[in-house]
């Protein structure tokens, strides 16, 4: 079968060259995030195109790199007239710096030859040698796939050369807010030319947002669900996060040359407790931020001199640039500090490397390290915290983590996030790490091994190439505007279980209704980690109790819930009851058909982009999952760790809040642990005088109003108003409505259909405290506990 040919254009190939002779080269592998995470890239016939890391004059040279790097998959960019002011100057002296958010530098005062537009045309003529490379070597049926801000003109030089050339623009670093955007010269220009690819995609959500509002602010244009809208045309905007082949860390941590390196490495520390920092020496790993941490930990640690150790091997990159030079020499002066402050003739606390090390002694290192620190100010990603925790096995060491690094939002639940800034709370993290019990540390250790497991390379890989190839599948960011609303509540009292069942045994006609989730059913925890979060099952002791209380001739009984209509008729079905699917927006009674109570012109265009949002947060948070329903959505992290979650949630929200699609017709809510996209006007409290009217229709017999009504729930805080619906005072007016066929006004119906007595209605909140009910029971034991009692009432 002949693979899918992928054409990888990046600044740098995967291999520098250096040469030997006069037609012959050496090759070593670089250093970089793109470069690991291709390595896994198998399913498709790759070719890489990129500068090879050295200036070539000759044309013998040239001619013998080109031949060399063939056998390798690579096509060199020969550069060497632009290289300066396109890669040191525009690329790195003006792109990087917005994008990281160090601002726009000053322009040149010295030198009248390097300005903003020289390096800007040095930058638009390299990325035209690169097209030219690219037509050269292009066959009918490529994939383009562009790597980072080095080549934002190449999608549009691409697609004015064949408009049906598929191209997709991937960016490896953060993109900066709209106000940081707009600092950049030419600014409109790299903008519309990344437009003209077909997909963009970016780490996290928070880039992508970034990029969206650049796009609206600065050129006026429309957002979609299906990314952004440009003249007519639509570009896909999605998110990927990359990640490492993490069998090759794997299986070489396995080598006998690896356990031997681990070996030697334990012996030279003697002993001592290793942390661990692998970063490019640039501005934005906040490597002096890391040195000032550990230099306060051994200053308010006394106990720990001598006995911890950190060694940081910092890959020196760029040093043409004369910022390099500056934190170069400020790292080397902190360690000459730390050194001379807490080290001794025998040993120092800590060891810099200027320098990138072999992999298998990185793996090693890996493999023995007690704590990982990262200290990213800036990061696209940081793969060094997946490669870490793919190489531990034995001792299982402490993932310190950036809240700031894309990475943070992937392996935080597994991870001790800090802001690096913060230097007291980085030493707080550094002491805990330390200190942490063998438990704890199992069990962070397998909520990242198993995403680093599963977020694979591949997967980064195929996600893209397939979103790049299928025209119909709909895009990754969708990211919604709506409001969170958080309703007020009071603090309610224990219900009186003994008044429930007292007035239940006097009344002749009974509302009960119930929610599901939560309320009638018992989730275990377990079953969240396999990943089986939404088959929700009924508590096992309701089965047969709510089986007969639904037979009494003078009990009727309501499931309104949330869940969709197949999961009510596969756990309900046997019942002698109603059920009100998705919030009441559908309802039967189990020995009639479902009807559809859906008010009419709901649009629900904006379910599947949402959903593709949840899928990614329940992805990145162990333990939560989401349900999906016909109108409305629902992330639950009830069953995270509950720090984590509700971070998660916060970013979330901005991303709902945010979005493209804000004129969609949809309602956030954020509950105590969830997050819930519905249609607007979806509660259950709106849904009961549809509910009422059906049960009335349904039985026309009836002759006694209902006189007693228990209405128990573990509701969101926007669908209390069912609690509120029943209250006495509201139903001497009108309460219910005769079924109509949609979404139209129902009509009242006597108020004898419900005649309440305040002794008679009964709120009950379900493991909330601050609610709208009246009452509240612990959790859904107490539930069971009292459908016992009342049905021990019904046999009296």
């Amino acid at each position: 079968m002949v693979r899918p040919r992928l054409l990888v254009v990046s600044m740098s190939l995967p291999v520098t060259a250096k040469r030997i002779g006069e037609e012959s080269w050496s090759f070593t592998m670089s250093p970089g995030g793109l470069v690991s995470a291709l390595l896994g890239l198998k399913e498709f016939e790759t070719k890489w195109i990129g500068w090879p890391g050295v200036d070539v004059h000759d044309a013998i040279g040239k001619k013998a790199l080109s031949v060399a790097l063939a056998e390798k998959g690579c096509i060199p960019v020969f550069l060497e007239e632009v290289c300066d002011q396109y890669y040191n100057g525009y690329c790195n002296n003006i792109l990087w710096p917005i994008f990281h958010y160090l601002g726009t530098p000053p322009e040149y005062r010295n030198d009248s030859t390097i300005t903003y537009q020289s390096q800007y045309d040095a930058y638009k003529k390299a990325n035209q040698i690169f097209f030219d490379v690219v037509k050269e070597h292009y066959q009918e049926g490529d994939v383009v796939w562009c790597h980072d801000y080095h080549v934002m003109l190449l999608p549009q030089y691409l697609k004015e050369y064949n408009s049906k050339m598929k191209v997709g623009w991937f960016l490896h670093t953060p993109f900066p807010s709209s106000e940081m955007y707009k600092t950049l010269p030419s600014r409109s220009e790299l903008l519309r030319s990344v437009l003209t690819a077909d997909l963009v995609g970016f780490h996290t959500y928070d880039f992508a947002r970034h990029f969206v509002n650049a796009c609206m602010c600065i050129l006026g244009i429309e957002a979609t669900s299906e990314g952004v809208v440009d003249q007519g045309k639509v570009t896909r905007v999605a998110v990927f996060p990359i990640g490492i082949e993490p069998e090759r860390f794997i299986n070489t941590s396995e080598l006998s040359e690896v356990i031997q390196y681990m070996k030697k490495f334990k012996t030279d520390f003697g002993g001592r407790k290793l942390i661990l920092g692998v970063d490019r020496l640039d501005m934005i790993k906040g490597i002096p931020q890391k040195y000032q941490a550990f230099e306060k930990f051994l200053e308010e640690n006394e106990d720990w001199r001598g006995k911890v150790m950190l060694l940081q091997i910092a890959v020196p990159t760029r040093n043409g640039i004369g910022e390099y030079q500056k934190i170069k020499d400020l790292c080397h002066g902190l360690v000459g500090r730390i050194n001379g402050r807490f080290g001794s003739i025998s040993s120092v606390p800590v060891i810099h490397l200027d320098c990138s090390i072999a992999f298998n002694q990185l793996c090693a290192l890996y493999a023995i390290t007690d704590v990982l620190l990262v200290t990213s100010l800036r990061d696209g990603m940081n793969l060094v915290s997946s490669e870490f925790v793919a190489c531990q096995k034995a001792e299982k060491g402490v993932l310190i983590l950036s809240e700031f690094a894309g990475a943070g939002q992937s392996l935080g639940a597994g991870a001790l996030l800090v802001n690096p800034w913060n230097i007291k709370e980085v030493s707080t993290a550094i002491g805990e790490a330390l200190t942490m019990s063998p438990e704890e540390k199992e069990r962070k250790h397998q909520i990242n091994f198993q995403y680093v497991k599963t977020h694979s390379t591949q997967q980064w890989a195929d996600d893209f190439m397939k979103l790049t190839f299928t025209n119909n599948l709909c895009s990754k960011l969708n990211e919604i505007t709506a409001k969170a609303e958080l309703q007020n509540g009071k603090f309610p009292h224990e219900l009186p279980q003994h008044d429930v069942v007292q007035q239940y045994s006097k009344s002749k006609n009974r509302l009960l209704v119930l929610g599901f989730y939560g309320t009638l059913t018992k989730l275990d925890k377990n079953q969240v980690r396999r990943g089986d979060g939404m088959n929700l099952e009924l508590h096992p002791q309701l089965k047969e109790k709510l089986k007969a209380l639904c037979s009494d001739p003078k009990t009727t009984v309501v499931v309104l819930s949330r869940s969709e209509k197949s999961r009510l008729d596969k756990i309900f079905g046997e019942y002698n009851m109603w059920l009100a699917a998705e919030n009441g927006m559908f309802l039967r009674h189990t020995c009639g058909e479902w009807v559809t109570k859906m008010p009419e012109h709901l649009n629900l265009d904006w379910i599947d982009g949402v959903k593709h949002v949840f899928k990614y947060f329940t992805e990145r948070t162990p333990g939560s999952y989401f349900e999906t329903s016909e109108t409305s959505i629902v992330w639950n992290y009830q069953y995270a760790d509950a720090e984590f979650g509700r971070a998660q949630a916060r970013d979330m929200l901005q991303h709902l809040w945010a979005g493209p699609i804000s004129n969609a017709s949809v309602d956030v809510v954020r509950g105590g642990h969830s997050v819930e996209v519905h249609a607007v006007g979806v509660t259950k409290g709106s849904a009961m005088d549809r509910i009422l009217g059906e049960i009335v229709l349904h039985n026309k017999s009836m002759t006694a109003p209902i006189d007693y009504v228990l209405c128990i729930g573990s509701f969101l805080g926007k669908d209390e108003d069912v609690y509120t619906f029943f209250e006495p005072e509201l139903t001497k007016k009108t309460k219910s409505s005769s079924p109509s066929s949609g979404g139209g006004s129902p009509k009242k119906v006597s108020s004898t259909v419900v005649d309440l007595k305040g002794e008679n209605y009964f709120s009950v909140a379900v493991g909330k405290t601050h609610t709208k009910a009246s009452y509240f029971l612990h959790s859904s034991d107490d539930v069971v506990q009292l459908v016992q009692k009342l049905c021990t009432q019904n046999n009296a």
